[in-house]
C-alpha cells in the first residue's frame, strides 16, 4: 500500500532526525534549511494518512506543538521530549511490521496453538534472522539449539529508564548516558603489571565524562586482547554507559560503569528500556545474542513448567514461560526480580531434592548399627577430662548419640571453630562404636594432622587401656603389616591415618564408626571407600572451616548438620592487628620480646620459592634473613609443604619441644601444629589468603594461658583487601567470618569449587539468595515426605533426572 510505504519513509526520516539531535546533546541543530525544532513540529503538524487510528492521530499532533516551544526548554526537558517522541514512532515502526509467529503473551490462542516442546530442540539456525554464520557464532557461546539461547540468562542490565544527559548527572544518582567516544585508551599500570587500565572520554553535547574500567590478570596485561579493546570503542561510536555517579580526579565519573556499544537500531530498540546485558566471548557481539533471544521468545510457551501448581502458588512464583520472557526483556524492575526469583528458586529445589531423595534412598537400602550410647568406658573418659564440656559440646554429643543410637546410618558434619573441642565430640562417639564391639577408624588429610589426632588419643586412650594404631605413608613396612594384621582379625579397635586408610590392602573385621577430619579435604570417592571398608558404618565428618549456613545447604544438603558454635571459657582472646611493612621494625621488635619472655611465634608465608616470580618474600628466603640478620641469637626453623614427612615432623617435634623459637612456614602449619607456648603469628602478604584460612592460621596462637597475637602485614593499596582484613581485626568468631568470606569473596574463591563439589549455578547467588534457598528447601523436603519417589509428579521427576548430570559433574551428587 503506498501510504504505508510512504509513513515507513517519513518514519524513517524522523528517527534519523531524533538521533542527530540526541548525538549532539540536544542543541536544537541546524540543518541546511532549519533547525531541528522547526522540522519536526512541521512534520508532525497534520498525521499522515497511513495512521489510522484516533489516539495515534492525536498524539501525532500533540507532539508537533511540544515541538513548537522546543527551543525554549531545559536540556534535560529536552532530552525527555527527544525520547517521548522516538518511543511513539518506534511503536509506530513496529504497528507496520507483520506480527512474529507464535505469539508469545503467556496465553494460547483457539487459533494458534502452543509450540510442542520439542521445537527446543531445533538448530538455533531455524530461527527467523539467524543464518549459518551467526548460528556459527552463537556456537562459540553454546547455543545451538532454540532451547539453549532461551536458556542463556543475562548477567546484568542496562537501565535506559534512568538515561540523563551528562550535563544533568548528580552524584549520588545511578543513571545511564549514551554518548559519542572522544578518546580511548587502554594500558598496563607502571604500578601493577598485572592490571590493565581501560580509559574512555565519552561526550553528548552537554558535556565530556571520563570513565575507567579495571581487568586484572595477565591476559589482560596481554598487548592484542588491549588492541581489540580499542578496536571495540572506535571514536565517533555511540556508546551506552550505566553506573553509580561519583565525583572522580577529572570531575564527575561513573563508579564500575557498564559499557556497551551500540548501533543505530539499537540505541532506538533500547530506548528506555531495561536490556539484557550477555556473558560474551572473542567474535560475538551483544547484538547478536539479542537478536537470537529476541527470535527465540516466541518458543517460550513451548517450556513446560516442572513445578506443581500447588508449589507455584504457596511461594509466589511465576510459570517458567513467563519468567524466561521477562528474565530476557523485562518491563520493569520488579518483573525482572520476580523472573530471576523463580528461575533461581529453580536451580536451589532441584539441587535440594536430588540431596534429600538420595539421602531418602541412603536409608532406605542401608541398615546401619544401633550402638550402646550409655556405658562405663565413656563415662571413665568423662571422669578423665581436666575440663567441663561447653554448652554447644554437650548439645552436639546428645545430637551424634542419638544418631549412633539409631539403626539408621548416621551421616553427620560437625563444624566448630578451631579449639571449640569437636576432637572431643569424636572421641566419645568412637568409645560408644568401642563399647558396641566394632572397630573405629579416623581419617585426617595430611601427616601432621594424623599424628596430632594420634598423639593426643594415645594419651586419652591409654588410662582406658585401649591400644591406637597409625597408618600413615611414613610408616614402616614391618610396622605397618602388624598394625594391617590387627586390624583384619579385629584385635585393634582404633587406627588413625591418612589416605593410606582406604587403600586395598586395608581390611577391617568389623568397621561400626569412620570419623573424616577436615572432610573438605578429600574428594567424595576417597570418603566413600573409607565407608566401604564397614558393612555401612556410621560417617562422623569434621570440619574446623566454618561454612556459612547457605553453602553448607547446597554442598552438605544430605548430612545433618551441626555447629560447635563456643568456645571453651577462660581463653583470652587473640589480639589482631592489620600491620604495614613501614612498621616491620616495630613488629620485629614484638617477637623480640616474646621470645625473650620464653613464648614462640610463627612467621607464615604464602609462597616457598623465588622462582615463582613475585614480588612476594619466599619462605626459603625470609627463613635465611631471620636466622642470619635479623634474629641471629634465636633458633630459627623452616617448615613447607616440600618437605618429606619425616622431615615435616622433626621440624614440628622441635617446635613442640621448644628447641626452636620461630618457626617459618607456608600454610602447612595451618592445620595440625599444636604448640599452646607459641603466641605470636605474623603472617606475611596477609591480602593473598581468604578470611577462612587466616582465621584458621591464627588458631595455631591462643592455645595457652598467655594473651597471644596475630599480625596481618599488608602492603596492599586496595580498599577491598584492607576492608576483608579489618573483618579479623573486628572479630574471632569463625561462623561470623566465613559468612563475610562468602560475601566478599563468592563461594568459588571460599571453598576450591571442583574440590568441594560446589555447583554450578547460573543465576543463583548464596549471598543475595539465603531467602530463597531457605524456601526452595523447605519445599522439597515437603514434597520428598509426602512422595520421596514422585510418582505422583512425572514432570519433576523428569525435569530432576535431566538436571542430575550437571550436579553430578560438579561432584554433588556421586
Amino acid at each position: 500500500m503506498p501510504e504505508v510505504q510512504e509513513l515507513s519513509e517519513l518514519l524513517q526520516r524522523l528517527h534519523r532526525a531524533l538521533a542527530a539531535e540526541a548525538d549532539r546533546g540536544f542543541g536544537n541543530i541546524r540543518g541546511n534549511r532549519q533547525y531541528f525544532s522547526e522540522f519536526l513540529s512541521a512534520a508532525l503538524s497534520e498525521p499522515p494518512t497511513g495512521i489510522a487510528g484516533a489516539d495515534e492521530q492525536r498524539r501525532w499532533q500533540d507532539l508537533g506543538k511540544k515541538f513548537e516551544r522546543y527551543g525554549e526548554l531545559e536540556a534535560g526537558a529536552r532530552a525527555h521530549l527527544v525520547a517521548e517522541t522516538r518511543r511513539f514512532l518506534h511503536r509506530l515502526r513496529r504497528s507496520l511490521e507483520p506480527p512474529p509467529v507464535p505469539k508469545s503473551n503467556g496465553r494460547n490462542s483457539r487459533s494458534q496453538p502452543p509450540p510442542k516442546p520439542e521445537v527446543l530442540e531445533q538448530p538455533v539456525s531455524t530461527l527467523k534472522g539467524i543464518g549459518p554464520k551467526l548460528a556459527a557464532q552463537l556456537e562459540k557461546l553454546g547455543l545451538t539449539t532454540i532451547g539453549a539461547v532461551l536458556r542463556y540468562f543475562p548477567r546484568d542490565y542496562l537501565d535506559y529508564t534512568n538515561r540523563t544527559t551528562i550535563k544533568t548527572c548528580e552524584v549520588g544518582q545511578t543513571v545511564t548516558i549514551v554518548a559519542q567516544v572522544r578518546r580511548a585508551s587502554c594500558f598496563t599500570s607502571p604500578r601493577n603489571h598485572k592490571l590493565a587500565v581501560f580509559s574512555l572520554t565519552l561526550g553528548d553535547g552537554t558535556g565530556q565524562m571520563q570513565l575507567s574500567q579495571f581487568f586484572a590478570g595477565s591476559r589482560f596485561t596481554n598487548r592484542g586482547w588491549q588492541e581489540g579493546q580499542l578496536k571495540r570503542f572506535p571514536r565517533g561510536a555511540t556508546v551506552a554507559a550505566s553506573g553509580l555517579v561519583r565525583r572522580g580526579k577529572a570531575g564527575l565519573t561513573l563508579h564500575e560503569p557498564q559499557l556497551e556499544v551500540l548501533d543505530e537500531e539499537e540505541s532506538t530498540d533500547h530506548l528506555r528500556r531495561i536490556v539484557p546485558v550477555y556473558p560474551l566471548v572473542e567474535g560475538v557481539g551483544a547484538g547478536v545474542v539479542r537478536r537470537a533471544v529476541t527470535a527465540a521468545l516466541p518458543f517460550a510457551d513451548a517450556l513446560v513448567d516442572p513445578l506443581p501448581a500447588s508449589i507455584r502458588t504457596s511461594a509466589g512464583l511465576m510459570e517458567t514461560a513467563e519468567a524466561i520472557r521477562a528474565v530476557h526483556y523485562p518491563e520493569s524492575l520488579e518483573q525482572k526480580t520476580a523472573a530471576r526469583r523463580r528461575l533461581v528458586f529453580d536451580e536451589f529445589f532441584f539441587l535440594q531434592l536430588g540431596l534429600l531423595q538420595r539421602r531418602w534412598r541412603q536409608k532406605k537400602r542401608s541398615e546401619g548399627i544401633a550402638f550402646r550410647t550409655q556405658g562405663e568406658l565413656i563415662e571413665q573418659f568423662y571422669g578423665l577430662l581436666p575440663f567441663a564440656l561447653t554448652g554447644a559440646q554437650k548439645r552436639v554429643v546428645q545430637e551424634v548419640l542419638t544418631d549412633l543410637a539409631s539403626p539408621e546410618p548416621m551421616n553427620r558434619l560437625v563444624q566448630g571453630d578451631v579449639g571449640s573441642g569437636k576432637t572431643v565430640i569424636a572421641v566419645i562417639a568412637m568409645l560408644a562404636a568401642i563399647q558396641s564391639g566394632y572397630q573405629t577408624a579416623l581419617m585426617a588429610p595430611t601427616e601432621v594432622l594424623a599424628e596430632q589426632h594420634y598423639q593426643k588419643l594415645v594419651q586419652w586412650f591409654a588410662q582406658l587401656h585401649l591400644p591406637v594404631e597409625l597408618i600413615t605413608g611414613s610408616v614402616r613396612a614391618t610396622r605397618r603389616r602388624e598394625v594391617l594384621r590387627q586390624l583384619a582379625t579385629g584385635e585393634l579397635r582404633v587406627v588413625v591415618g591418612t589416605h593410606a586408610l582406604i587403600q586395598d590392602g586395608v581390611q577391617f573385621a568389623n568397621l561400626g564408626l569412620a570419623v573424616i577430619d577436615e572432610q573438605h579435604r578429600f574428594g567424595v570417592n576417597q570418603r566413600a571407600r573409607l565407608q566401604n571398608k564397614g558393612r555401612n558404618p556410621d560417617v562422623l565428618t569434621m570440619t574446623a572451616t566454618p561454612i556459612p549456613r547457605t553453602l553448607a545447604l547446597t554442598l552438605h544438603g544430605d548430612l545433618d548438620v551441626s555447629q560447635v558454635d563456643e568456645l571453651p571459657p577462660g581463653r583470652k582472646p587473640i589480639r589482631t592487628t592489620v600491620v604495614t611493612p613501614a612498621e616491620r621494625s616495630a613488629v620485629i621488635e614484638l617477637i623480640r620480646r616474646q621470645v625473650l619472655e620464653g613464648r614462640q611465634v610463627y612467621v607464615v608465608l604464602p609462597l616457598i620459592e623465588e622462582s615463582e616470580k613475585s614480588d612476594l618474600r619466599s619462605a626459603f628466603e625470609e627463613h635465611e634473613r631471620l636466622k642470619e640478620k635479623v634474629f641471629p641469637e634465636f633458633r630459627v626453623g623452616l617448615l613447607h609443604g616440600r618437605l618429606k614427612s619425616e622431615q615435616k615432623e622433626e621440624v614440628i617435634t622441635a617446635f613442640r619441644a621448644h628447641t626452636l623459637d620461630i618457626l617459618v612456614s607456608t600454610t602447612v602449619v595451618e592445620v595440625g601444629v599444636d604448640v599452646p607456648n607459641a603466641s605470636l603469628m605474623l603472617i606475611e602478604h596477609a591480602e593473598r589468603f581468604g578470611l577462612a584460612q587466616l582465621h584458621q592460621l591464627r588458631g595455631r596462637v591462643g592455645r595457652g594461658a598467655s594473651q597471644s597475637f596475630c599480625l596481618l602485614m599488608s602492603a596492599s593499596k586496595s580498599e577491598a583487601a584492607l576492608q576483608r582484613l579489618k573483618v579479623l581485626e573486628q572479630s574471632t568468631d569463625g561462623f561470623f567470618i566465613a559468612e563475610m568470606d562468602l560475601r566478599l569473596r563468592g563461594p568459588g574463591e571460599v571453598i576450591g569449587t571442583r574440590q568441594s563439589g560446589l555447583p554450578d549455578m547460573v543465576l543463583s547467588s548464596l549471598i543475595e539468595d539465603q531467602e530463597t534457598l531457605e524456601r526452595s528447601r523447605h519445599e522439597a523436603q515437603a514434597l520428598i515426605e509426602r512422595d520421596p519417589e514422585l510418582t505422583s509428579f512425572p514432570l519433576l521427576r523428569t525435569e530432576l533426572g535431566s538436571r542430575l548430570d550437571r550436579l553430578m559433574d560438579g561432584a554433588i551428587l556421586t
